[in-house]
């Protein structure tokens, strides 16, 4: 708690008035895909730990407490409220614009917003640190700053399930100002846990496999609030009466505040979240005050529990005091299926009984200055650079957002994964984790910043290649065309998967868990893998050898399965004319540039591993060169197939049989990884070029004249090789942001801005933000929200650098 002017909030913010709304913001494209609307602020929150969001109309609505599991519902009596008095007059607010809708807290007042140019403040968001500026209410200059603490290379704190709160408080006036914030929270442990154990799966109607999700909402009856107090620090602890055998969804919250001679502390442990508000609200309003009133009995049923701190506080004319408030949280227990159950990554420093939200919260008041300037030493360097557009940082920045609301799973440490294991899901609508054709563009980001959480990733999936699992499934995707659906098995021995698994199974270790298409029949899978596992070697250092071995026999066994599919033997395996890639609702048949190209580009990445390998004596070199040999065999096979098939002398065609003349945004990705990853060109410079120019102009510029991004697949001329088609017409945010990278790496960085400047104003313009989805289309509909690929802008950041 110090006498400290306010800090600057830096330029490159996303931020928007308090409480203003949207006049037209994007709506679902699908009704069964999820909307919870444009009020989605920054999360807070550790990777893993579960996530909490504060809008910018200031209420707090994102309830991702549970790993892999989605709710989104504004809770009033989780809030900070403001009294101000001059001596003469008082008035106090609580600071969300949005009343409750359901009556209850009536005897609060909510935060005001006022017509035309004159707010009542504003918000600002770069990830992870969020402000509310409050003006033209209080006669004191009030701002609260946000974070948690995440910052690049750290793998401790971003685990930590913690938010501070820092306010500033300014007298800007003559005369003294007396203020007091409070801070009250509802006691929501038990809640977060699915009530229904074992959910049965069914497929909706977009072809996705679903199960149901029943949080113990409003189940409070054993809960219970208790002050804890130390020489320098107060709080409140919000606790459920144990039960012997801890479980999901058992833990603590705390509200905690510093102690100091110049403030006072209130306190109020029981009061009713769900009435009027009064019990709270009386004391506060008139003086800023509390009762102090202690209570820890449990609730009966039926009985709801909200906690209150509050501080009170003189400023002088002219005097300033920064002030912290921090929310912590201890759930300790992930449960994927029943009896599945894995401790989570801050476990590992503060324990795993659920008592520790006092100790998690006790350690940020001790160290929220020094977590602040780590997050401002990680980010100052790209804020100062000045050929980087302020637009093109904050996006940079807030993109991030997903891996701390995306699902997040952060395991604690075990001998076999010594910093534990992590996964991200690819979105809210597709609930299962690191699908692994979306993070060869989305996990730029967790390569960049958090390098050995991208490699437990990538083990994961090499331990998971040689596993079968004959589970036979229907396949979602001739459901939604109404035709039979052929039967096949949920993974073959050898194949790479698709994903991780999902939230209501067992993920690391039952993998494919999508049944939308079967995703043993993929031609970019096995390629996609190869691809990572040699760019994360070499953009880490090239000298984790050690990571190379774990993968390589997953590097053979996979590239030997997808050769499989070279059913004419020209080198190249063939589409099926099945959508049996990332675009699976696009069919490809015959060799495609899609595929065809990461393909060989993976032959190239392979061949370099293994020279690495050799070199360092890994494993049997015998064998090893075997291998070598072979991939160079295929390689110089396939490489003129792939010209011969599909250069047309403009750009490469969507694939050798179709006849298509569509332009694929996303052709040449393949090269586009072989200059990444100083590999050899897989096509001439020149037709690279070439290609990406049409791509430019055909699927962006000419696409409604370039407003949205560039579409999937159109003609030359910009028009719908197929109007009712679904993909094609889409923009996908991390396709977009993965061709920019394309155009900066071939010198066209003015294209390479132009192009990503339109999809992030179609994202932070119309209330997207913080749950940028994977397609918008130019009817102002979009699909799968908070989705994974769009991390891919870290992939311009580096091929800028």
């Amino acid at each position: 708690m110090t006498n400290q002017p306010s800090r600057k909030i830096p330029s490159c913010t996303w931020n928007r008035p308090i409480g203003l709304g949207w006049d037209k913001p994007y709506t679902v494209r699908y009704a069964s895909n999820i909307d919870d609307g444009p009020w989605h602020g920054m999360p807070l929150g550790g990777f893993g730990a579960g996530c909490i969001g504060r809008s910018s109309r200031g209420d707090f609505n994102l309830w991702h407490i549970d790993g892999g599991e989605h709710i989104f519902k504004n809770v009033p009596a989780c809030q900070f409220s403001v009294f101000e008095s001059n001596g003469a007059s008082s008035q106090a607010y609580a600071l969300s614009t949005q009343a409750p809708e359901d009556g209850t807290l009536k005897a609060c007042h909510w935060y005001p917003t006022l017509r035309g140019t004159e707010g009542t403040g504003n918000y600002h968001a770069l990830y992870p640190r969020s402000w509310f500026v409050y003006e033209n209410v209080f006669q004191a200059q009030l701002t609260c700053e946000q974070f948690s603490p995440v910052w690049a290379g750290n793998y401790q704190e971003p685990s930590y399930p913690v938010a501070v709160f820092l306010w500033n408080a300014h007298n800007p006036t003559d005369a003294p100002i007396t203020l007091s914030i409070m801070l009250t929270w509802q006691n929501m442990v038990g809640w977060f846990t699915n009530a229904v154990k074992s959910p049965e799966v069914r497929v909706r109607d977009d072809g996705s496999p679903v199960y149901e999700y029943q949080p113990r909402w409003g189940e409070s009856q054993g809960n219970y609030n208790q002050i804890v107090e130390e020489t320098q620090q107060f709080g409140c602890v919000l606790g459920r009466v144990g039960s012997d055998t801890l479980q999901e969804g058992d833990g603590t919250w705390c509200i905690a505040t510093p102690k100091h001679p110049q403030v006072e502390v209130f306190h109020h442990t029981r009061w009713n979240p769900v009435g009027t508000g009064e019990d709270v609200w009386q004391n506060f309003a008139q003086d800023g005050s509390l009762p102090n009133y202690i209570d820890a009995n449990p609730a009966v049923e039926g009985e709801q529990l909200g906690a209150a701190i509050a501080i009170r506080f003189t400023l002088q004319p002219g005097e300033n005091l920064e002030i912290p408030f921090v929310l912590a949280w201890d759930f300790p227990i992930t449960e994927f299926a029943a009896g599945v159950n894995y401790y989570r990554r801050y476990t590992d420093f503060f324990g795993n009984s659920g008592n520790n939200a006092w100790a998690i919260a006790s350690t940020a008041l001790q160290e929220y200055q020094s977590w602040r300037s780590q997050i401002q030493n990680w980010q100052q360097p790209i804020l100062d650079r000045e050929d980087l557009p302020d637009w093109f940082k904050m996006a940079l920045f807030n993109e991030l957002y997903d891996l701390t609301s995306g699902g997040t799973l952060w395991s604690a440490a075990s001998e076999l994964d010594p910093i534990g294991q992590f996964a991200v899901l690819e979105c809210l609508d597709y609930r299962w984790y690191e699908s692994l054709d979306v993070r060869l563009y989305g996990s730029f980001a967790l390569l960049m910043l958090f390098p050995e959480l991208e490699k437990s990733v990538m083990r994961a999936f090499a331990r998971a290649i040689p596993q079968g699992d004959d589970t036979p499934r229907i396949i979602g995707y001739y459901l939604t065309i109404k035709a039979e659906s052929p039967i096949a098995v949920r993974k073959v021995a050898g194949a790479t998967p698709h994903d991780l698994g999902a939230p209501n199974e067992h993920v690391w270790e039952k993998t494919n868990y999508t049944s939308y298409q079967d995703c043993n029949l993929w031609k970019d899978l096995g390629s996609d893998f190869v691809l990572q596992v040699y760019r994360d070697f070499l953009l880490t250092g090239a000298d984790d050898v050690e990571f190379l071995t774990d993968c390589w026999d997953a590097i053979a066994q996979t590239l030997d399965y997808l050769k499989t599919f070279d059913l004419d033997g020209d080198g190249i395996p063939e589409n099926s004319g099945a959508p049996d890639q990332t675009f699976d609702d696009w069919r490809l048949q015959g060799v495609s540039a899609y595929c065809g190209g990461l393909w060989l580009a993976a032959l190239q990445a392979a061949i370099a591993i293994s020279e690495v390998l050799l070199m360092h004596r890994r494993g049997n070199t015998a064998e090893l060169a075997v291998q070598k040999s072979t991939y160079e065999a295929w390689l110089e096979q396939s490489r003129p197939i792939y010209e011969e098939k599909l250069w047309n002398g403009q750009y490469y065609k969507l694939d050798s049989e179709s006849g298509s003349n569509v332009v694929m945004a996303d052709q040449l990705c393949g090269q586009f990884y072989a200059r990444l990853l100083d590999l050899p060109d897989i096509v001439s410079s020149d037709r690279a070029l070439s290609a990406l120019k049409t791509v430019y102009d055909a699927c962006f510029m000419k696409f409604c004249q370039g407003e949205f991004g560039a579409a999937n697949g159109v003609r030359p001329d910009g028009s719908p090789e197929n109007p009712k088609a679904t993909h094609p017409l889409e923009v996908w945010t991390g396709i977009n942001f993965g061709l920019a990278a394309f155009l900066v790496q071939m010198g066209m960085k003015d294209k390479a801005f132009k192009l990503t400047q339109a999809v992030v104003k179609q994202i932070y313009d119309n209330g997207l933000q913080f749950r940028t989805p994977e397609a918008i289309t130019a009817a102002g509909t979009f699909r799968a929200s908070t989705y994974l690929r769009a991390m891919a802008i870290w992939a311009i950041y580096l091929t800028i650098k």
